[in-house]
C-alpha cells in the first residue's frame, strides 16, 4: 500500500517522518529489576515505606491496598530497587507488561520483582507508560513471555522492545490528552463506587424498615417462601444435558451464568429444541419472574423483564413467583440480593463441603415485608438507583472505548497534536 505524504514505513508500521522506531534501551538510559529476593526478609509490621509488587500495579495507576511495608533503614539499604516519582514500574509476573508511573506521593518507596524504567529528561514518563500499556506494547510482551501457571518475561528481552517514538514535545502533548481521559475515568470510577455505597446503604435501611418512605406506616408481616411463593425448577428426571444446548433456536435456555447485574443477558443464552421448552410449563419464563441459582455459585439472583421470546431454565436455577400477589416480585429480588438473604445462605451452607441450595432448605426462608404498595415503592427506589448506576457504567465503558481509540490514533501518529 502507498504511504501517504509525511509518513514512512518502518519496522513498527507506518509512522510520521519525524518519528523514529526506538528500542526501550535507547529511549531510557536505565532499566532494572526490583528486589529479586523474597521481600518478606525486610517487611516489618510498623514499616513506613511501601514495598510495591506486581499486584499493586494496574494500567496507569498504583494502589497501596494490601501493600507490605519496610523500615526506612531497610529502604536505605536497597537503593537499586528504591523508586523515584516519574519512574515506571512494569509487572513481570502474573499480568506481565502492565505499567504505571510512580506518583509523587510515594516517591522513595521500594519494589520487588518488577521492571523499573528510570525517568529521564529524554522522554516523557506518562507517554511511555501509555505506549507500554497499548495493544502494540503488550503484544511485544506476549511474544516473549513464558511460563504456564504464572506468565513472566525477562528484562533482557524487554530492553529490545521497539516503540514508535515522537519528539519530546509531541510525547508530552499525547500524554496530556490521554491523561485527561484517565482523569475522567477515575472520576467516573469514584462516582460509581459512591453510588454503589449509596445503594447498599439504601437497601439496608429500606429493606429492613429502619427507614420508611414518605406516606407509609404500619407493621411489617412475615413472608414465608413455603407459604407465599411458588418455587419451581427443572427436575432431575428431565435429564437435560449440555449436549442439548444449541447455539441457535427459538427457545432461550437461561442458566445462572447468563445473569448480569441482576438481569438476564439474552445475548449469552443458549437455546433448546421446542420439545424441551414444552416439556415443563412450570419453568417457562415470564416477565416478573425472580430467578435464583441453586448449584455452582449459589444465591445468584436474576429478575426477568423485557422477555425476548420463549425461555426456559436449566436444572441449576429456581423460578420464584408470588402466590395470590402476596409480595411484589421486584421487592423479593432485592431481598435476595441483601444481607438478609446472605445471612440465611451462610447458615444454610455452613459446614457443607458440597455447596447446593436444596428446595427443602430454601422454603424455610422468611423475611419481614410491608404492604405490597410499600414493597413496590421500595423496589422502585432501588431500581432507580440501579438505573443510575447502569448509566454511569455505560458512560465509563464508552469513555474507556474512546480512550482505546485515541491511543490507537495518537500513539501511532495517525492523528498529530503538534
Amino acid at each position: 500500500m502507498a504511504v501517504r505524504p509525511g509518513y514512512k514505513q518502518t519496522e513498527v508500521g507506518v509512522i510520521p517522518q519525524d518519528w523514529e522506531p526506538k528500542q526501550l534501551r535507547k529511549i531510557s538510559p536505565s532499566q532494572s529489576v526490583g528486589l529479586v529476593i523474597n521481600p518478606s526478609t525486610y517487611v516489618v509490621e510498623d514499616g513506613t515505606v511501601p514495598m510495591l509488587v506486581g499486584s499493586n500495579i494496574s494500567a496507569n495507576s498504583i494502589s497501596l491496598e494490601g501493600a507490605r511495608h519496610i523500615s526506612a533503614a531497610s529502604n536505605q539499604l536497597l537503593p537499586a530497587s528504591r523508586l523515584n516519582a516519574g519512574d515506571l514500574v512494569t509487572v513481570r509476573v502474573g499480568e506481565p507488561g502492565i505499567t504505571a508511573v510512580v506518583p509523587p506521593e510515594i516517591d522513595g518507596c521500594n519494589c520487588a520483582s518488577v521492571m523499573i524504567v528510570r525517568k529521564h529528561t529524554s522522554f516523557d514518563s506518562r507517554w511511555l507508560c501509555h505506549v507500554m500499556n497499548s495493544r502494540q506494547g503488550l503484544t511485544q510482551v506476549e511474544n516473549v513471555q513464558y511460563g504456564t501457571a504464572q506468565k513472566q518475561f525477562n528484562i533482557s528481552d524487554a530492553i529490545n522492545f521497539t516503540y514508535a517514538t515522537p519528539p519530546l514535545p509531541e510525547q508530552r502533548a499525547i500524554a496530556a490528552a490521554l491523561s485527561d481521559v484517565d482523569a475522567l475515568l477515575a472520576k467516573l470510577d469514584q462516582l460509581i463506587a459512591k453510588k454503589r455505597d449509596l445503594k447498599q446503604a439504601a437497601m439496608q435501611q429500606l429493606l429492613t424498615g429502619q427507614t420508611r418512605l414518605p406516606g407509609f406506616c404500619g407493621e411489617w408481616s412475615p413472608i414465608k417462601i413455603s407459604k407465599h411463593a411458588s418455587l419451581k425448577a427443572r427436575i432431575g428426571w428431565q435429564a437435560l444435558t449440555t449436549a442439548e444446548y444449541l447455539d441457535e433456536g427459538a427457545n432461550f435456555l437461561v442458566t445462572g451464568t447468563d445473569f448480569v447485574d441482576g438481569r438476564v443477558n439474552w445475548s449469552s443464552c443458549h437455546y433448546v429444541d421446542q420439545w424441551r421448552y414444552d416439556q415443563d410449563r412450570n419453568i417457562q419464563l415470564r416477565d416478573g419472574d425472580v430467578l435464583l441459582t441453586k448449584d455452582g455459585t449459589i444465591g445468584k439472583v436474576g429478575y426477568v423483564d423485557g422477555l425476548c421470546g420463549p425461555a426456559t431454565l436449566n436444572s441449576g436455577v429456581f423460578v420464584i413467583r408470588p402466590l395470590q400477589e402476596s409480595f411484589a416480585p421486584l421487592f423479593l429480588f432485592y431481598i435476595l440480593k441483601s444481607k438478609v438473604f446472605d445471612e440465611f445462605l451462610a447458615m444454610t451452607t455452613a459446614g457443607s463441603t458440597i455447596v447446593h441450595l436444596y428446595q427443602k432448605d430454601f422454603v424455610t426462608f422468611e423475611f419481614l415485608a410491608p404492604s405490597r404498595d410499600e414493597q413496590t415503592a421500595i423496589a422502585t427506589v432501588l431500581s432507580d438507583i440501579d438505573a443510575e448506576l447502569a448509566a454511569l457504567e455505560a458512560r465509563r465503558d464508552k469513555t474507556s472505548a474512546l480512550k482505546q481509540g485515541m491511543m490507537q490514533e495518537l500513539l501511532t501518529g495517525r492523528i498529530r497534536l503538534v
